[in-house]
């Protein structure tokens, strides 16, 4: 039923597993070093085909700097935030709340409820392209933060709440009776009981959400334009020049616009593996 350990297969295999798993590794590094690597060459390196070979020339400070003195970056930055740490508080909190109805109560038409939380995520965003588009301009959202971030907040709302109701369901239920025995409401039920017991959970889906929303490419291209509202990863492509694509600059920015996410992840490290491994063993 569960796959053998590497320990116990055949000594072809765990040869075979301890040389494939590094080269694996590399493989899927060499991508992420060359655009380390081109974050710090200097342009004439680039223009002579020098992509994959040590730099001539190390321009550490100058590439890095050149990006916030001569491109919008930290507007980019900064729209990128404004966009996301809403999107997280506010769709981690309505899962909250509908991971606790749908999780506790017993009603007509829960089942229902929630397998239309979860179709949402199967729809292919490709086809809402342009109804989402259509909709912001009606509504006078278009090529604005909050409308991004208000879309982004319906969108992500429908998995955070498979995740929640699901880590309610794990709960001890014997909680909420007792709390019901001793005449507490509901909402303090909520508030008191479940919710101090979520914080896990609560960690490891902020953690998603905030990558999710962060590294969005084709929402932010398609809802925004322009420096006053894009998002970082649709700006990376402005810092190209008009003739010449100054992939030196747009390899720095990228590597700027990574930071974020990593480090959200290393802060929140041990909620998040926490969240993700509760209820894995009794």
């Amino acid at each position: 039923m569960f796959p053998t350990p590497i320990e116990r297969t055949a000594r072809h295999w765990q040869i075979l597993y301890r040389v494939g798993l590094p080269v694996a590794l590399v493989i899927w590094l060499l991508p992420l070093l060359a655009v380390a690597l081109t974050s710090i060459r200097a342009q004439g390196d680039i223009i002579a085909g020098n992509y994959w070979g040590w730099p001539t020339d190390f321009h550490l400070v100058q590439n890095y700097t050149a990006i916030f003195e001569n491109t919008p970056i930290a507007r980019y930055i900064l729209n990128s935030f404004r966009v996301t740490v809403p999107v997280v508080i506010g769709a981690v909190a309505l899962s909250c709340m509908t991971g606790f109805a749908l999780g506790v109560y017993r009603f007509r038409g829960n089942l229902l409820l929630f397998f239309m939380f979860v179709a949402g995520n199967f729809v292919p965003f490709q086809i809402l392209m342009v109804p989402v588009r259509d909709l912001t301009l009606q509504l006078g959202l278009y090529n604005t933060v909050t409308g991004l971030a208000l879309f982004h907040i319906a969108f992500q709302t429908g998995f955070c709440t498979l995740f929640m109701r699901n880590f309610i369901r794990a709960l001890p239920f014997e909680l909420i009776e007792a709390a019901r025995v001793e005449g507490v409401s509901e909402f303090r039920i909520f508030w008191h009981v479940v919710l101090p017991l979520m914080k896990p959970a609560i960690a490891a889906l902020a953690v998603l959400i905030f990558t999710f929303i962060w590294n969005d490419y084709f929402w932010a291209l398609v809802l925004t334009q322009g420096a006053e509202s894009q998002p970082i990863t649709a700006g990376l492509y402005s810092l190209n020049g008009q003739w010449v694509a100054q992939w030196h600059l747009v390899s720095a920015g990228a590597i700027v616009a990574a930071l974020p996410p990593v480090a959200m992840f290393f802060l929140m490290q041990r909620h998040f593996i926490a969240g993700l491994t509760l209820g894995a063993v009794k």
